[in-house]
This record gives structure tokens, sequence and C-alpha cells, in this order.
């Protein structure tokens, strides 16, 4: 069920939770030329937290600093796209629990017209997870 697997950077960002900071963030990212391949976030009263993966962690981190972005954190994450079918998730999920592997985060967006569903996420070992997924 596993199309493909790679390791990736994921950039958390702590923000100001405030209208418009993802419309900042956002383009600053498409003003150095990045593309955003996965997004997530959630505000917690004045804070705001976003993850964001694009295909160019070093550059993207450069400029969000320039533009006054400080706390920024990058992070190993594991970006999967599997079928799009019911108990793709399961059986991806149980494979790391039969080798005690955690999950220490996860996201991820589906599509309904047969293109791949693509999953973020962290481990508690990454490249193990990697190696486990890209076996056939």
């Amino acid at each position: 069920m596993i199309k493909s697997v790679k390791l990736a950077k994921e950039v958390t960002l702590r923000v100001v939770n405030k209208i418009g900071v993802l419309a900042d963030i956002s383009q600053i990212i498409a003003d150095g030329g990045f593309n955003i391949d996965a997004i997530a976030g959630y505000a917690s009263g004045n804070d705001a937290v976003l993850m964001v993966v694009t295909d160019d962690t070093v550059r993207t981190v450069e400029a969000l600093k320039k533009e006054g972005y400080r706390t920024v954190k990058e992070q190993e994450v594991l970006v999967v796209e599997l079928k799009n079918r019911q108990g793709a998730l399961k059986a991806l999920t149980a494979k790391l629990a039969k080798e005690d592997i955690d999950i220490t985060l996860v996201y991820g967006t589906t599509c309904p017209d047969g293109c791949p569903a693509r999953l973020i996420l962290s481990t508690s070992n990454n490249e193990k997870a990697l190696v486990l997924f890209k076996k056939k």
C-alpha cells in the first residue's frame, strides 16, 4: 500500500496567533520561490504553531528568519505516500506498532480521484521506520 517514502525536514514555527500570520508566512515562502509540500497548524490562545515541509528547507528557514520569525525549529520527518484506500493507515501504523516504533507526530491529506494519500510522520526512530516502509 505504500507508494513511496522519504526523509524530509519539517520547519516548525511558534508565532503570535493573529489574523494574517499564515498569509505572511506563505507569502515569504512563495516570494523565495519555494513550494509548500505539506502544512499543518493549530492555535492555542495567543499562540499558534505551524508545521511546514517545503522543497528547500534551508532557504525557507533563512527567509523566515530574515523576515523576523525567530522561533523556528527543524525536525526530520517521513513523507509517506499511500494508496488512497480503506485500511491503508491501519496497515502502516500496525507495522510501526509491531516494531515498537512510537508515532510522535502525524498529519496528512487525501484526494477522492485516485491520487495517493500523503502523510507526514515523525517517529521515535525515523531511520528504522524508513527501512521498514521500504521493505516489500
